[in-house]
């Protein structure tokens, strides 16, 4: 999986994580519960005898290794589904412990299995084992685990106290150093999550930052060089419109010679808050382009919609100004709008060219208007 594909999403990144280590850690276990089981088979006195008990052993630790590796997540970004995952897929890792622990008790308690009753101990102090390194991400779950693997084969030894007693109690003190372990793998796998966390938000504010501009807030010119083209080609995919607002302040250089480069930043700040009160839409992508250039990206806009925006915008502008030190600064500003046009635009660079066209003809036109891109 690439980065690209990897969730930044805090919450989501956290189960995404736990869904791929699980995904990663479960793909040998299955082979090796199948390949127990039948060595506990072939190496007991009659594996003849057991011909039934020993094919229908096959067949369930075959299927349950099968439902683990057919058992692959679809989604990395839905937090809905990741949890789905891995409650669906703990299910067959909880089931896989009970399995086994039903035939590590049989081959115990029945004396066709005396000569391969080791090889089924063994097998269920590895296999316990690797839960408690490979799945110590979820505590009670793998405690769970330990527990089903186990306490039926204890269970049958107590039966037989006088000749499996010191099995019994070898076995039930290293489950209890198994417990322990647990617990400390569980800290040490939550502290290399929450480490990844914070690296992953302070990437994650390293991008957001190399995104913003830090005067207005909206995003910069990088962002906008990102985020239009691949705009520009979902709409093509879908054949929804995208519409374009490109905007100048009018005779801003006026702003700073009168109020300084201070009033100036005030200024620009004032008419980015502006803006997120007229295009307040969460698809809306408000951007400061340079200087007292700005642009808005309406996904899904039609020209007429935008258009509408756009004139609000430059109304209310006109009419009431910005608040600037406490009084009122009368600013206007020249605006051009169009939508993409698969006819006319070969590309998002063409698009762009077009409405910024529109935006000089309404400065050289006189300013303090809205000229629509040529159709």
């Amino acid at each position: 999986m690439t980065d690209a594909e990897v969730p930044r999403q805090l919450n989501t990144f956290a189960l995404w994580r736990e869904v791929d280590d699980t995904r990663i850690r479960t793909r040998l276990g299955g082979v090796f519960y199948l390949l127990a089981w039948l060595l506990t088979w072939v190496f007991s006195a009659a594996p003849g005898e057991l011909i039934i008990s020993g094919v229908l052993g096959c067949a369930l630790f075959g299927a349950l290794l099968a439902a683990r590796l057919l058992h692959r997540p679809d989604e990395v970004d839905d937090p809905v589904q990741l949890q789905r995952w891995l409650d669906r897929h703990w299910g067959l890792i909880l089931l896989t412990a009970l399995c086994w622990g039903q035939a590590h008790a049989l081959a115990i308690y029945s004396d066709a299995y005396n000569d391969s009753e080791i090889i089924a101990t063994l097998a269920t102090v590895a296999f316990s084992t690797a839960m408690t390194f490979n799945f110590a991400m979820r505590r009670g779950r793998a405690l769970l685990a330990l527990a089903l693997l186990y306490l039926p084969g204890l269970a049958v030894m107590a039966l037989n106290w006088q000749q499996q007693h010191t099995t019994l109690i070898t076995l039930a003190c290293y489950l209890g150093y198994l417990v322990l372990v647990l617990g400390r793998n569980h800290r040490e796998y939550r502290a290399t999550l929450d480490l990844e966390l914070k690296l992953l938000e302070q990437q994650s504010q390293l991008d957001l930052l190399s995104r913003t501009d830090s005067l207005t807030q909206l995003g910069n010119r990088y962002q906008f060089n990102n985020l239009f083209p691949s705009l520009v080609a979902n709409a093509v995919r879908r054949g929804e419109p995208l519409s374009l607002v490109l905007m100048d302040i009018d005779f801003f250089k006026k702003v700073n010679d009168e109020h300084g480069h201070a009033g100036g930043d005030a200024c620009l700040s004032a008419f980015a808050e502006r803006m997120r009160r007229v295009f307040r839409r969460d698809a809306d992508a408000l951007l400061r382009l340079g200087g007292e250039e700005f642009g808005v990206l309406l996904p899904g806009t039609t020209l007429a919609q935008a258009w509408d925006l756009a004139e609000h915008f430059r109304q209310e502008l006109e009419t009431e100004g910005l608040l600037l030190a406490g009084q009122r600064l009368a600013l206007t500003t020249s605006l051009g709008v169009g939508c993409f046009d698969k006819r006319q635009d070969s590309d998002a660079d063409a698009f762009f060219r077009r409405v910024d066209s529109a935006l000089y003809r309404a400065k050289r036109e006189g300013r303090n208007r809205l000229v629509a891109a040529d159709h």
